[in-house]
């Protein structure tokens, strides 16, 4: 990026304001529940989230007629409208020179294992119509003068298929998204929180008939709840992001999974999160990927005696070694377990990890390069391993310092942290390693449709990303999963359903309402009922400590046992709100737990059917047959289990049936033979919807 950028142009690109949003005029009537009054909405599909996803869901069924209505707990609070790193990637297929091979991108997708052949196919297809149409509703990504997208290369990406708006490329999506949407007419409901999912039917008749939710905008009656009948529901809520103590999730982004978990709902691979370098949540989140490291700031530590400890010169042979791995640290920016060995990209996580056990808080400062250890010569921007070399050198920012460096090439990088009170170009900046991403979640079929029937996962709540991922790609998945379950959902040509509920929702709700009730009296369900807020707080320091991308083998049965016993409790004996306005805590602490135990329980199977390490996690072992090594030696503490190759084609799935968990190993699904498919033979079953029906295969 040039300095002849006009500064308003880069504010732009960082200070994203959002559209307003009315408050939804719905038709309501009442439904008697008890002794009380409800309010009751019809609609055909219900959108639970209001990120990039969940909106393009809500305008790609408002484009087909159909009727939908988004149910959002913060408009605009989400990971979409909130996170992002320094040029925030969309990963698609490459449109530039020769173009792209569907089939090695989707192979690129599923790479590191547990992701569905057809799934990445159907991703790596549908990029560029997600591209296509995020163009056309005003997306401003950046064009060469004959088209073609600027392109560079990201984490797990040996291509080169990333692209960016900038920091801001969620935001900016779920703008377009939202203006698009208010264009349409989409109502929304603007702080409402979806907590119990209403079904009907058993087996592989059992499906969604409904939601029933806490609206703030109508708290003054009855807690603000209400029921919202519709024959669909799209799950579009998230990760769990408040599932860890050290996590890079905007605040208040508790997810779908402990939602879907008590409704029965299948999940999968959730033993795979995502992990990386990141600003402390207590300040301002965003993840230090992308340029931030390209540039190579200082990174070291201080103890509470002040004193600087440069930790990296202690770990890697040389200063030239220190600066070849925090520029790595660009596309290889998530922690993964094998590049902890031969002095890789995460020996740094890991050094990191150390520091911080001491302790001691991490900076990253952009006013001075790597400092040498003594002895070692000092750096130098023309003494660079080649490939540092060669990218600065093309980006024409073989400069002195980090900051200049930075802000020849991101200067929007600069301006995003003084957006938000800190002026990285003076001022170190502290960080961790970070609960990033959930890579698994609810599972689905072709159509990202759930195991209970009419119920869909699209985004981070949806379990298709497999153990590792190209950096971006979440993003194109959650746009195409939005736009394949809004064809799947207007194919069925389902009416609006009656304004009633079903005998079996009904006695759902009248169990939520018991639940509201009991937390709501002076000693809970019984004495000792839990305290939302404590087990919030033992929530995330058992999953940090014991979770972590640093886990101990031996450590995750325990964890797993008192994550168990704290769900029983909260089952048995309740959890206690002190005031009306704390209701939907009662709700948020249960599904919490539930999320909690099942990654717990997801990573003890993985672990007990002899699983190692791979992506997120480097699992502690004396009987490890990895051990990496520092400028020091060998780290024996951390010797860890190597991965089991074999285990990367199936996946996990488990199912809560209401008090106890199931779990069950499926092979992956495959990607049909494509020679099979042609033009004439196949046209018919598009036009007669028969691509859409269960069970549907190429003849």
């Amino acid at each position: 990026m040039g300095d002849a950028i006009p500064q308003s142009l880069l504010d732009a690109l960082t200070d994203v304001p959002m559209p307003r949003i009315s408050k939804a005029d719905l038709a309501t009537h009442a439904i008697r529940v008890g002794d009380l009054d409800l309010p009751l909405l019809t609609t055909g599909t219900v959108v639970v989230g209001s990120g990039a996803a969940g909106l393009r869901a809500a305008v790609e069924l408002k484009r087909r007629g159909e009727a939908v209505l988004v149910a959002s707990m913060s408009l605009f609070g989400g990971t979409s409208a909130c996170s992002g790193s320094d040029k925030q990637t969309l990963h698609t297929a490459g449109t530039s020179r020769s173009g792209d091979d569907f089939i090695k991108l989707a192979q690129a997708i599923a790479a590191g294992g547990c992701m569905d052949l057809d799934t990445a196919y159907i991703e790596s297809v549908g990029s560029l119509q997600t591209l296509g149409t995020l163009q056309y509703l005003g997306l401003p990504l950046p064009q060469d003068r004959f088209g073609a997208a600027l392109r560079y290369q990201t984490d797990h990406d040996e291509v080169g298929r990333a692209t960016s708006c900038g920091p801001r490329t969620s935001r900016l999506m779920v703008k377009v998204l939202a203006d698009e949407a208010i264009r349409l007419g989409v109502p929304f409901l603007r702080k409402c929180e979806v907590i119990r999912l209403l079904t009907d039917g058993d087996g592989q008749a059992r499906r969604i008939v409904g939601v029933l939710a806490i609206d703030q905008e109508r708290r003054s009656q009855h807690h603000g709840l209400v029921l919202i009948r519709a024959h669909s529901v799209v799950l579009a809520n998230g990760g769990p992001g408040e599932l860890y103590r050290d996590s890079v999730y905007p605040p208040h982004c508790y997810g779908g999974l402990g939602l879907a978990l008590e409704a029965g709902i299948e999940v999968t691979n959730l033993s795979e999160s995502q992990f990386g370098i990141g600003t402390r949540r207590s300040d301002f989140p965003w993840n230090l990927s992308g340029t931030y490291v390209q540039v190579m700031p200082d990174i070291y530590s201080r103890g509470e005696d002040g004193r600087e400890h440069h930790f990296l010169a202690e770990c890697y042979r040389s200063t030239r070694e220190v600066a070849a791995n925090i520029f790595r640290k660009g596309y290889q920016w998530p922690f993964h377990a094998s590049r902890m060995l031969d002095f890789g990209s995460s020996l740094l996580d890991l050094a990191i990890h150390r520091e911080s056990s001491l302790g001691r808080t991490i900076y990253m400062d952009f006013t001075r390069n790597v400092l040498a250890r003594a002895g070692d010569m000092a750096f130098s921007p023309g003494d660079l391993d080649d490939d540092v070399h060669a990218y600065l050198a093309r980006a024409e920012a073989l400069l002195p310092t980090p900051i200049e460096r930075l802000r020849k090439m991101n200067p929007l990088a600069i301006d995003l942290f003084r957006m938000h009170g800190h002026d990285i170009s003076r001022d170190p900046l502290p960080f961790n390693v970070n609960n990033q991403h959930m890579n698994g979640g609810v599972a689905v079929d072709l159509w990202c449709e759930s195991s209970l029937g009419n119920c869909f996962a699209v985004g981070e709540v949806s379990g298709t990303h497999g153990v590792t991922r190209p950096g971006g790609a979440a993003l194109n998945a959650g746009q195409v999963s939005a736009h394949r379950c809004a064809q799947q959902i207007h194919a069925r040509g389902q009416a609006l359903p009656e304004a009633e509920l079903c005998a079996s929702a009904m006695c759902q709700v009248r169990e939520a309402m018991a639940l509201i009730v009991d937390a709501l009296a002076d000693q809970g369900v019984h004495a000792g009922s839990i305290d939302p807020a404590s087990a919030k707080v033992t929530i995330q320091a058992r999953m940090s400590d014991h979770a972590g991308f640093i886990c101990s083998a031996d450590g995750v049965q325990p964890a797993l046992s008192a994550a168990s016993g704290l769900r029983e409790s909260i089952w048995a004996q309740g959890v206690c709100c002190r005031r009306a306005s704390q209701v939907a805590e009662a709700f948020r602490c249960r599904h919490l737990a539930l999320a909690s135990e099942a990654v717990l329980l997801s990573i003890a199977h993985h672990l007990s059917r002899g699983g190692g390490s791979r992506g997120a996690r480097a699992y502690r072992s004396p009987a490890g047959t990895l051990v990496p090594r520092d400028r020091s030696g060998a780290l024996e503490e951390y010797r860890f289990i190597a991965e089991d190759l074999a285990h990367r084609h199936d996946k996990l799935v488990l199912r809560f049936d209401g008090s106890r968990f199931t779990t069950e190993i499926r092979p992956l699904r495959a990607i049909v033979d494509l020679e099979r498919i042609f033009f004439e033979k196949d046209w018919g079953d598009y036009l007669t919807s028969a691509i859409h029906r269960p069970g549907f295969r190429h003849r």
